[in-house]
Formats: structure tokens, C-alpha cells, sequence
């Protein structure tokens, strides 16, 4: 039994997901400025890896690659997608991983193929790793803002 003896429908559904990097330093400067934007920090770091995340347990972590003779190479199709408070997080999140080094993959807006209270933006980042951030605004498209 876990220690925490959560139930099915309380525990997080991922404790954590990690990515490799080329260059830890350059990342950390990046997800510092992106992840602030939606209230996560930084929690914990070591030499090869740093732990962001905000007061839920669940975390995200940035890591020196476990191969390190083979160069970093992000998954076709994986993205990661965090959540915001609200639609100007959104567009801080957006706006902070282009001042970082981040390239845009899709600008804060409505996405109504994907529902029709979702307002997201999309980078990738400067290991060429898909992020984004989705607010889940209860109202249906540009009328909510």
C-alpha cells in the first residue's frame, strides 16, 4: 500500500515525467522564466537534474540525458501541456519561452478542435521539446475573453 494510502480518484494521475537536455544551465535559465508564469518553481536540483513544481505533488524535471553519447532527441508526436490559472498566464507562459529561447508552435488563443473552453499556447523548446500550457476557461471561445 502506498504511504500516502491515497484512492483511485485523489491521487495524481502522473507523480512526474522528466526530459533530457543538452545543456542543463541553458534549461533551467528557460523552464525557470516559462514555469513561473503559472505559479511552479524550482524545488530541488542536483548536479544532473532540476525538480520544478508548485504546492500539488506532482513535479516535472529537467535532467542531463542518461546516454550521454547519444544527443538529445525529442519524440515525435510527445508534448507536454501544463495548466494556468487563467488565459493571461497563458499568454505570460507564451511571451516568457520566446524571451528564453523558446520557438512558437502555436499562440495563445482557443483551440475548439480540442474543446470549446480551451485556451492554450504551444513552444518548443531549445532542446526542440513540445510544451505548452492549456487554461480550461468554462466559457466557449473568444466570447470568455
Amino acid at each position: 500500500m502506498c504511504v500516502a494510502n491515497w484512492s483511485l480518484d485523489t491521487m495524481p494521475f502522473i507523480d512526474h515525467f522528466s526530459i533530457g537536455v543538452s545543456d542543463l544551465a541553458r534549461s533551467g535559465s528557460f523552464y525557470d522564466a516559462l514555469l513561473a508564469t503559472i505559479g511552479a518553481a524550482r524545488r530541488f536540483e542536483k548536479p544532473d537534474f532540476i525538480c520544478y513544481g508548485t504546492s500539488s505533488g506532482e513535479f516535472f524535471v529537467v535532467n542531463v540525458p542518461d546516454d550521454k553519447t547519444r544527443p538529445i532527441a525529442p519524440s515525435n508526436g510527445f508534448h507536454v501541456c501544463f495548466t494556468a490559472p487563467d488565459p493571461e498566464a497563458v499568454k505570460r507562459f507564451h511571451a516568457a519561452g520566446l524571451a528564453h529561447g523558446g520557438n512558437n508552435n502555436g499562440p495563445p488563443g482557443y483551440r475548439p478542435q480540442y474543446a470549446p473552453d480551451y485556451y492554450g499556447a504551444f513552444l518548443i523548446d531549445p532542446d526542440g521539446h513540445h510544451v505548452g500550457v492549456v487554461c480550461r476557461t468554462g466559457a466557449i471561445g473568444s466570447a470568455a475573453l
